[in-house]
């Protein structure tokens, strides 16, 4: 697949579609199936990436490395690695990725009305 020039027409439309639109800002942020759901596990404190494919066992490693980079590039999970042996690496959320717990609780409370599964 070829990249799209930082100066193409699509990205140009896309970067005024974000600014444009609050709700297309967060989707672009969030939007994908696994980020909230890692940002939910998240909520409840720092995890181990081990801790986060257990929580998570649908999730295929790759999927959880390449969501857990764009969120850290996007200002909302950070990553601690302690420089031992074997290294020790946790995942947290940001300021910015803790305000989306009351968004990801209205969805959480959203499937609870609409399903009886939960």
């Amino acid at each position: 697949m070829t990249a799209i020039k930082q100066s193409s027409t699509r990205n140009f439309n896309k970067e005024g579609v974000i600014n444009a639109c609050p709700v297309t800002y967060v989707m672009n942020k969030i939007g994908s199936h696994w980020k909230p759901i890692i940002i939910f596990q998240l909520l409840s404190g720092s995890k181990r990436y081990s801790e986060l494919r257990r929580a998570i066992p649908e999730i295929t490693e790759k999927m959880l490395i390449q969501h857990l980079k764009q969120l850290q590039e996007d200002n909302i999970v950070n990553r601690k690695a302690v420089p031992v042996v074997p290294p020790v690496v946790t995942y947290s959320l940001t300021k910015s990725g803790e305000l989306l717990a009351p968004i990801l609780d209205a969805m959480v409370l959203w499937a609870r009305v609409e399903s009886s599964q939960f």
